[in-house]
């Protein structure tokens, strides 16, 4: 593998329905709000199809690392409440997909996120410091699982009111 391509697999247990979950990750335009930490901006660019499929949205995030990416994830495929596939394009290249499975009153998400790191300095730097941009990732996922919870309990609470 090229030190500069990554291949990352979260995986995070939520006490919620995978449906609200779902409507939650594929609305990628809200991450700023409830992923504040790593979603910095969110522009929904929309492909005018009914199905969503092709819709983008164009990112600014960032890690605990002081540098910010600029990225759009387009929608390759949607299977609700199982399956969110996105290619990714800027300074990342690659693609990723997000699955849901219940089990219990929990659901079970993995993230699945094959990428190669196309902004300068990332690439140039990636041979040296591929466990340090590594660690950053997971520092942005572990961000992410709070606050996905968090987004799930209120929502629960108002389909629930």
């Amino acid at each position: 593998m090229p030190a500069n391509q990554y291949h990352f697999q979260t995986t995070w247990r939520v006490e919620a329905p995978p449906e609200i979950l779902y409507n939650i990750l594929k609305d990628g335009q809200s991450y700023p709000r409830w992923w504040p930490d790593v979603y910095l901006a969110a522009r929904l660019v929309r492909s005018g199809r009914a199905d969503r499929i092709g819709d983008r949205v164009e990112f600014v995030t960032k890690g605990w690392l002081p540098y910010r990416l600029r990225w759009t994830a387009e929608t390759g495929r949607l299977s609700p409440p199982e399956t969110i596939e996105i290619s990714a394009t800027g300074d990342f290249i690659g693609s990723g997909t997000w699955h849901l499975e219940p089990e219990g009153k929990v659901t079970r998400i993995t993230f699945d996120w094959r990428i190669s790191a196309e902004k300068p300095l990332p690439r140039w730097l990636s041979p040296l410091l591929k466990p340090l941009f590594r660690w950053n990732h997971h520092w942005a996922m572990s961000t992410g699982l709070p606050r996905l919870r968090t987004e799930a309990t209120q929502r629960l609470s108002s389909v629930n009111q």
